[in-house]
């Protein structure tokens, strides 16, 4: 199950937590998100601290800062949305460089800013040391609905088909002089986003009956069984785990 090509986020390398089971880190990752939403906003302290351990996991898996930091460029419409908050967020009012912003505002946007983003570059994280395929197969492994399994697996492999379709129509309008430059052509971009949802449905129909034909029943065949010792999860679990003791003090202090 699966696809087998590696995607952009992906970084081969043979690290310790590329060698983690995916089922290991995905719960990892999950649990650590977890803590760091439910970690009061007011402990900035805390928010530095879980960017420590993310930089240290990422030494340990040698993904260079750089890597990463291209990669949090997807955050950007979040950014966008938090540095509008102490705008728009009503309460009390306070000077910064000059302008008047909102404190509980400010304390929104940052809120906003420091979960989002160490949600992001944990997930970056998982994804540069994780095959698409053994994503896969962790889910299903961790119990996910069998069928969601199968449409993300769907998705990933022929989202490059579908991709490489739309690439050869546009290589075909402009071949005949066709060039998109105002909302006149909008009709004709229209028409072909028709035309490529009806072949898309024609190729899953024809994917679906090839699998039925050689006795698909609603599941896909686990090729690998993806199993996890104790140390394995121990390991896992040390970043959750200190993410925690970190938000208890959070709350405490």
């Amino acid at each position: 199950m699966g696809a087998g090509h590696a995607h952009k986020l992906y970084r081969h390398g043979h690290s310790p937590v590329h060698r983690l089971p995916p089922h290991c880190k995905l719960a990892a990752v999950f649990a650590f998100v977890l803590v760091v939403v439910s970690t009061p906003r007011e402990a900035v302290w805390a928010f530095a601290a879980y960017a420590g351990l993310l930089g240290a996991v990422a030494a340990a898996a040698r993904v260079p800062p750089s890597f990463l930091l291209r990669r949090l460029v997807i955050e950007v419409p979040f950014v966008a949305f938090a540095f509008l908050m102490p705008f728009v967020v009503p309460g009390e009012q306070t000077q910064v460089l000059g302008v008047s912003v909102s404190v509980p505002g400010l304390w929104d946007a940052w809120n906003v800013l420091a979960k989002g983003t160490l949600g992001v570059a944990a997930s970056v994280l998982l994804a540069a040391t994780t095959e698409l395929r053994a994503l896969l197969l962790g889910l299903q492994r961790l119990r996910l609905p069998p069928l969601l399994v199968q449409i993300a697996s769907f998705m990933i492999r022929y989202g490059d088909v579908i991709t490489d379709e739309m690439r050869r129509m546009s290589v075909a309008r402009r071949s005949r002089g066709f060039e998109a430059r105002g909302v006149r052509h909008w009709g004709v971009l229209a028409k072909s986003a028709g035309a490529l949802f009806i072949r898309s449905y024609e190729r899953g129909e024809r994917v679906h009956l090839a699998m039925v034909s050689r006795g698909y029943a609603g599941s896909m065949p686990v090729i690998d069984e993806v199993t996890a010792s104790r140390a394995q999860w121990t390991s896992a679990a040390a970043l959750p785990f200190a993410a925690l003791l970190i938000c208890l003090l959070g709350w405490t202090l």
